[in-house]
């Protein structure tokens, strides 16, 4: 039975970080029997005298995972949040507004509120006290350029009277908001509520990505992972401003999501995982929430479907797709590149079809991904042919093939994206794909695979690629890693988890924290921002959050965390053996 359980910069504009004004567009804020103008001189003047006698914000405007492009502080225009205040938004960025009251009710125990706002102009989300009158339409006016922003960008202004995210999308308000939790105290991760003082360093941020795609991988195929623990992961890539969830849904050990033609790939195939443990799979309404949870929260989820190789639990299921056409016995191992469908067999197309067709109907996003990878005992032309065709067919869907760099021989289809997970960046046939019109996604073995260990005795995670600290997580250029592909064909990053040797949502966070916030720095920040000692130095502030907020995370020694508990995962006595793939 099922589990269910419930276009890249070149270079970026330096960094101000020189003490500005107040904004000169700053909301009207009247107080009873007193002037407009002079209610917001009094309200203003009120607010600095009591972010006097408390000190500055515990934060400073910078101290944001990943690195915004622009930064201009203002130390005297601190905002506090106050149990009175209001978020004002127009419709078409409610949805964010009740995203963020949401993150923050708990901790704060604030009511906070959402009202509407005039429509109009870009769109505009204002945290304010209560009586403050804040008419979007005036407030947006020259606050933010839609060509310079793009569809992901966003404007934070903070002032003692408000704080006021603008965008031009829903997504760039959303990581404005993201940008906003990440400046108010370590205490507003708590389910709880706490008394400190809501502090908002002051000033403005102008932040847009680097790269259009960022994202990380969860293999739910050799373990599987129940609703619920994908929905959490989804919150962690947004957190961070990663946008795309692969769910590696297929291979040797599992097949993970239910195809109503092909019915026992799912209850057969989907009964396994490594080890032996209890296998699962995803129904169609369990698939269809996860997608849109994941669109809630401005992450597309791509899903794969892992072929011509990895594909020993469909075989299982029906046999009729091996060259043999006698079922292999289930597999609960680690090893690679023993299992094939029959390239041969017009019946191994018609399965091809239905099931990209089926995968693309339940996923709103343009991505469908191949796989492709590891098909070694598939003949080099018949490996070329297979994947021609089947290219073919996802592009029938309406979807965007992308694939495993493996598949670079095979002829171009428009758009067709290559996932590049090698080790060493010269690699001249990947080169030669992008010349015929491939793009890539920057997923290097050695810098960006999260099931790699941290340290020799980490005590899960593989060490085939080597060994990856937040260091080698963060040190990196994605724009310039393969040799002889262009910056501007690279369209982004992403840290795949494979789960051989990761079994629980704990050990799952565990060996994504904390480097995958070194990887979403790569994906977001300008390439002019990235500085390892400030980067250890402003992630190790996100230590005391993930405690609160009951994530799991390896206390790396490369950063000065501040006096904390952090959790950390038992030992595993007999972890599986790890596979060994072969990179270029």
């Amino acid at each position: 039975m099922p589990t269910n359980p419930a276009a890249p910069e070149t270079g970026p504009e330096p960094t101000d970080t020189r003490p500005t004004s107040p904004s000169s567009d700053a909301p009207a804020v009247p107080l009873p029997g007193v002037p407009a103008p002079a209610a917001e001189l009094a309200r203003v003047a009120a607010g600095r005298a009591a972010g006097a006698l408390a000190g500055p914000a515990p934060l400073r405007l910078d101290d944001v995972v990943p690195a915004p492009e622009q930064v201009r502080p203002d130390p005297a225009s601190d905002f506090t949040l106050s149990a009175d205040a209001v978020l004002r938004v127009g419709t078409a960025g409610r949805d964010v507004a009740e995203q963020l009251a949401g993150w923050l009710r708990p901790a704060t125990g604030y009511p906070l509120p959402v009202a509407g706002t005039i429509e109009g102009g870009p769109l505009t989300l204002t945290l304010s006290p209560a009586d403050a009158a804040v008419p979007a339409g005036a407030v947006a006016a020259g606050a933010v350029d839609d060509a310079r922003l793009g569809d992901e960008g966003y404007r934070l202004d903070v002032t003692a009277g408000a704080v006021r995210i603008t965008a031009v999308t829903p997504a760039g308000l959303f990581h404005g908001a993201q940008t906003l939790r990440q400046l108010l105290p370590a205490p507003v991760e708590s389910p709880t509520a706490v008394a400190v003082r809501w502090a908002v360093p002051g000033g403005t941020i102008v932040d847009r990505p680097r790269f259009p795609y960022r994202g990380a991988m969860l293999d739910v195929a050799r373990h599987f992972f129940p609703v619920e623990d994908v929905l959490r992961v989804v919150d962690h890539l947004a957190r961070y401003k990663l946008n795309h969830l692969h769910l590696h849904l297929t291979d040797d050990q599992g097949w993970r999501i239910a195809v109503d033609s092909w019915p026992r790939l799912a209850e057969v195939g989907g009964a396994t995982a490594v080890g032996g443990g209890p296998g699962g799979w995803y129904t169609r309404d369990d698939y269809r929430r996860i997608v849109a949870y994941a669109a809630r929260r401005h992450v597309t989820v791509v899903p794969e479907i892992d072929l011509p190789g990895h594909t020993n639990a469909a075989l299982v299921a029906y046999p009729e797709l091996t060259p043999g056409k006698v079922a292999p016995p289930p597999y609960t191992g680690t090893e690679v590149g023993f299992s094939f469908v029959d390239p041969a067999d017009e019946r191994t197309y018609a399965f091809v079809a239905d099931v990209v067709g089926e995968v693309a109907a339940l996923t709103p996003g343009p991505w469908l991904h191949l796989g492709g990878d590891e098909a070694f005992k598939v003949p080099a032309d018949s490996y070329r042919a297979f994947v021609e065709r089947a290219q073919r067919l996802v592009a029938a869907t309406g979807k965007t093939v992308v694939g495993w760099h493996q598949l670079a021989p095979a002829e171009h289809v428009d758009g067709r994206v290559l996932q590049w997970w090698g080790t060493n960046g010269d690699d001249p046939e990947t080169a030669d794909a992008v010349r015929r019109g491939a793009r890539l996604i920057l997923s290097p073995g050695n810098h960006a695979y999260l099931d790699m260990k941290y340290a020799p005795d980490t005590p899960i995670g593989h060490d085939w690629a080597g060994l990856i600290d937040v260091r080698r997580a963060y040190e990196w250029d994605p724009a310039s890693h393969v040799r002889g592909v262009p910056a501007e064909a690279v369209l982004g990053v992403e840290a795949p988890l494979w789960t051989e040797s990761v079994t629980t949502l704990a050990e799952v966070e565990y060996m994504l924290f904390p480097r995958l916030p070194a990887v979403a720095e790569l994906g977001w920040s300008p390439r002019g921002t990235h500085d390892w000692p400030r980067f250890r130095s402003r992630l190790a502030a996100h230590g005391p959050r993930w405690t609160t907020a009951g994530i799991t995370f390896h206390p790396s020694p490369e950063i000065p965390w501040p006096p904390t508990t952090p959790a950390h995962i038992p030992t595993q006595p007999t972890p599986p053996t790890p596979r060994t793939p072969t990179t270029p």
